[in-house]
C-alpha cells in the first residue's frame, strides 16, 4: 500500500508546524510506524548537509560544477531536525526544493541539494518552479514507497490564494500525496477562530475536503474558557479540533532567521536557567543582516549561566564576555554593513574570546577575494581585483568562486585560543562558497602578536581550509561546532576563566529530556487515529 501521508499546514507563518511535525514523527517512529518527513519546497538560510539519494545523483553537470561531492547536499534544518525525530537518516529527498534568501528579493536555488543559481521570485515561478515541482515530486514517491507514513510539513499559510495555483509546500503536495491535512493555528498571536474560519473558506474545494482535523498551539490559561469557539467552529465547518496544544519550546532550532530579533534590536537567551545575572556570562551575536545558520549557537543557550544577546551592529561591547560571528548568506554584503557600523573597529579592541563560524571565519580574515562573484552569484565574472578589506584578526583570506562546498565532515580538535582545553573528533557540516588561505599580515606586527594556530585537521585538507587560531580569536568552517561536548564546554570554560567569574555548577536548565521526546509530549493530545485511519489504533496508541 501506498503510504499513507499527512500534511501538517498552517493558517499562518510560525503557528508551530515545524515542532508538530517534529513530534508527529517521533511519536510515530516510538510506535514502531516506518516514518520519514516531508517538506515540498523551504525557504530558509538554516541549513544542513545531508546524503543525497543514489537516485538523484547520476551524472549531474550542476552538482559536479557547484559542489565538491555530489552525494551530499543541502537541506533545510528543521526537516534535519525531523529525520532525526523520525529516527531515520536525513537525506535531500527529505526537503528536495530549498530556497535560500539572499537580499534584494532574491533567493539561491537549491534542488535535490543542490544550488542550481539565484533568482528574483518572478523569475523562478515563470523559469523554474515546473522542475521544482517534479523535483519535489518524485522525491515525494521515493519517500512513500520506503514507508508506512510521510509526515510533510506546510509553508507559511495555506490559505495564500495569490499562490494557490503555484503553492507547491502547501497546495500541491496535498494534491500529488493524496495528503489528509492537519491545520496548525496559534492562538498566541489572537483571533485563532477567525484564521481558522477564514482559512477553511479561502481553500480551493478539493483541498478543503482533505482538511481532516485542527490543532491550537500556543495556548496557556483555562481551556474551558476556548470551548464556546471550538464549539462554533466545529458546528460552522464540520471539521473537528483535534487539540489544543499548551504553550511550551522543546528546545529544537528555529526553522529560518525570521526567528531572530530585527537587525537594530537585542534579544537576550538562557535568562531561564535559574542563574543569577551577576554570575552569567554573556556571549554577543552581532545581527548581520544576511544571517545563516544561526542554530550554532543554540548549545550555548542552554548551558546555565550563559546568556546568549543577539545584538545590533552598531551596538558596543562593553558589557559582551564573548563574541560569536556566525554564517552569513552574502559574506561581502555583511562586511559592508560591519564596517559601517563600526563593528571591526570594536572586534579589533575587545579583549574577550571571539570565533567566527563559516561566513564569521571569512568576515575575521584579512581579506575578500573575487567578492563579485559571491555578491552577485551566478551572473557574476570573476574579477580578482574585487578585493574586500576584512576585520583582520586573523591572517587569512578568503577567495571566491562559483564552486560550494557541502559535506558532513568529521575532523580532529587540538583546541587554542578560544577552545583552548578541547581536544578529539569533533563533527558538523560544511556549506560555503570560496576557500580560505593563510597570508602574511597586510601590516607589520608587534613581536608580541601571537602565533597564527591551525587547530583543526582532516587527511588531505590543508588545515587552514578548516580553521585558524590566534591569540583570543578563532575561525572555522566547521558548522555544529558548539554541538560538540568537548568543544562547548572548552569555549564555556574559556569565557568564564577570561571574565573572571566561576562557572555555575552543571544544574537543572529547566529542560527535561530530550527536545524530540519533548516535542512527541506536546503533541500528545493529538489522536493519531484521526490523521491515520489505515494504521492499526494498537500501533499507534
Amino acid at each position: 500500500m501506498p503510504a499513507e501521508t499527512i500534511l501538517v499546514a498552517g493558517t499562518a507563518s510560525h503557528v508551530g508546524k515545524s515542532t508538530v511535525a517534529a513530534g508527529l514523527c517521533r511519536r510515530l517512529a516510538d510506535a514502531g510506524v516506518d516514518v520519514a518527513p516531508f517538506k515540498a519546497q523551504n525557504m530558509s538560510n538554516e541549513a544542513q548537509a545531508v546524503v543525497r539519494p543514489e537516485a538523484v545523483r547520476g551524472d549531474d553537470a550542476s552538482a559536479a560544477s557547484d559542489s565538491d561531492g555530489p552525494a551530499f547536499g543541502e537541506i533545510g534544518v528543521s526537516q534535519y531536525v525531523q529525520a532525526r525525530a523520525a529516527g531515520v537518516r536525513p537525506t535531500t529527498d527529505h526537503n528536495p526544493v530549498l530556497l535560500k534568501p539572499r537580499g534584494e528579493g532574491e533567493s539561491q536555488l537549491v534542488v535535490d541539494g543542490v544550488a542550481v543559481g539565484h533568482y528574483a521570485a518572478g523569475d523562478y515561478y515563470a523559469e523554474h518552479w515546473d522542475d521544482a515541482r517534479d523535483a519535489a515530486e518524485a522525491a515525494y514517491a521515493r519517500l512513500a514507497a520506503e514507508n508506512d507514513v510521510v509526515v510533510a510539513e506546510g509553508a507559511g499559510s495555506i490559505a495564500e490564494i495569490n499562490f494557490h495555483d503555484r503553492d507547491l509546500a502547501n497546495v500541491e503536495t496535498a494534491r500529488f500525496a493524496d495528503a489528509r491535512i492537519l491545520l496548525v493555528a496559534d492562538i498566541e498571536r489572537g483571533g485563532v477562530f477567525a484564521s481558522i474560519l477564514g482559512t477553511l473558506e479561502l481553500l480551493p474545494d478539493d483541498v478543503r475536503e482533505r482538511v481532516v482535523g485542527v490543532a491550537i498551539t500556543k495556548f496557556r490559561g483555562d481551556r474551558s474558557l476556548l470551548e464556546p469557539g471550538i464549539d462554533e467552529i466545529e458546528s460552522r465547518t464540520g471539521v473537528p479540533v483535534l487539540a489544543v496544544l499548551p504553550h511550551d519550546d522543546p528546545g529544537l532550532p528555529d526553522e529560518d532567521s525570521v526567528s531572530l530579533p530585527a537587525a537594530g534590536e537585542r534579544e537576550v537567551r538562557g535568562t531561564d536557567d535559574g542563574v543569577a545575572d551577576d554570575r552569567s556570562v554573556t556571549v554577543a551575536v552581532p545581527r548581520l543582516p544576511r544571517a545563516s545558520n544561526t542554530a550554532d549557537v543554540d548549545p550555548l543557550v542552554g548551558v546555565p549561566g550563559v546568556r546568549v544577546a543577539f545584538v545590533p551592529l552598531d551596538a558596543p561591547l562593553s558589557d559582551a564576555d564573548a563574541v560569536v560571528l556566525t554564517g552569513t548568506k552574502n559574506t561581502a554584503d555583511d562586511l559592508h554593513a560591519i564596517r559601517e557600523a563600526g563593528l571591526h573597529e570594536r572586534l579589533r579592541r575587545f579583549d574577550g574570546p571571539v570565533v567566527g563560524l563559516c561566513g564569521g571565519y571569512q568576515l575575521l580574515g584579512e581579506r575578500l577575494i573575487a567578492a563579485d562573484v559571491e555578491a552577485a552569484g551566478d551572473t557574476a565574472v570573476a574579477d580578482a581585483g574585487t578585493t574586500v578589506s576584512g576585520i583582520g584578526l586573523l591572517p587569512v583570506e578568503t577567495a571566491f568562486s562559483r564552486r560550494k562546498r557541502v559535506a558532513p565532515v568529521e575532523w580532529t580538535l587540538d583546541g587554542d585560543g578560544p577552545l583552548a582545553g578541547a581536544s578529539g573528533a569533533v563533527e558538523g557540516y560544511e556549506i560555503h562558497a570560496g576557500e580560505t588561505r593563510a597570508v602574511g599580515p597586510r601590516e607589520p606586527q608587534p613581536n608580541s602578536s601571537p602565533p597564527v594556530r591551525f587547530p583543526f585537521a582532516s587527511d588531505g585538507r590543508d588545515p587552514v581550509t578548516l580553521g585558524a587560531a590566534r591569540g583570543r580569536v578563532l575561525g572555522t568552517y566547521l558548522h555544529g561546532l558548539f554541538a560538540n561536548d568537548a568543544a562547548r564546554e572548552a569555549f564555556v570554560e574559556n569565557v568564564f576563566a577570561n571574565a573572571g567569574k566561576r562557572r555555575p555548577a552543571a544544574a537543572d536548565s529547566g529542560r527535561d529530556g530530550d527536545p524530540y521526546t519533548r516535542a512527541a509530549a506536546l503533541v500528545e493530545e493529538i489522536a493519531l487515529g484521526e490523521l491515520i485511519p489505515t494504521v492499526p489504533a494498537a500501533d499507534i496508541g
